[in-house]
């Protein structure tokens, strides 16, 4: 039996947000290794040959939540990039909901604690990773966005391909 290409399982943001950063992303992370939109993923790797079973969960979960509030709290240096740190109590217990849903699928990765952030450059020189960060953190000021819904995805070496968009009772 062939394996089944894992699942990434992201959260979608607001329009205006979406937009923002992943401007940033499309800016700022090195066009060789960016095959990806800007994204805060929930969990990295799901079992592929459960799609059908994480598909009817996340539509369940995602009927039953209204949007979710996202602080944009400060920046977070990668070593080789830069992230926007995320704090949400609704979005922490989301994602526990879903972690206690698929215990025993979850990947170590994936079973450990949730660090909520967006990604805009990773896998660059540390030279331009630190000046980056730099330029950032200094024009930084908290701000608000909003998650919208989950998207699933289909793991399969380099872009990733859509499994599936579930909008939050309330969402767009």
């Amino acid at each position: 039996m062939t394996e089944l290409a894992p699942l990434i399982l992201t959260l979608r943001f607001d329009a205006e947000s979406f937009a923002l950063f992943d401007g940033l992303r499309r800016r700022h992370f090195p066009k060789a290794r960016n095959h990806i939109p800007a994204h805060l993923t929930l969990f990295h790797h799901l079992p592929g040959e459960a799609e059908p079973e994480i598909a009817a969960r996340l539509k369940e979960v995602a009927v039953a939540t209204p949007r979710l509030p996202l602080a944009i709290t400060g920046l977070r240096f990668l070593g080789y990039g830069s992230a926007y740190v995320v704090e949400s109590a609704e979005l922490s217990g989301l994602r526990a909901d879903l972690a206690a849903s698929w215990r025993d699928r979850l990947t170590p990765q994936d079973a450990q604690a949730f660090r909520p952030h967006i990604t805009i450059q990773n896998k660059a020189p540390a030279p331009t990773a630190k000046a980056l960060f730099a330029e950032l953190d200094t024009a930084f000021r908290p701000f608000e966005a909003t998650a919208t819904g989950l998207l699933l995805w289909r793991y399969r070496g380099g872009p990733w391909d859509a499994a599936g968009e579930f909008a939050f009772a309330d969402g767009d």
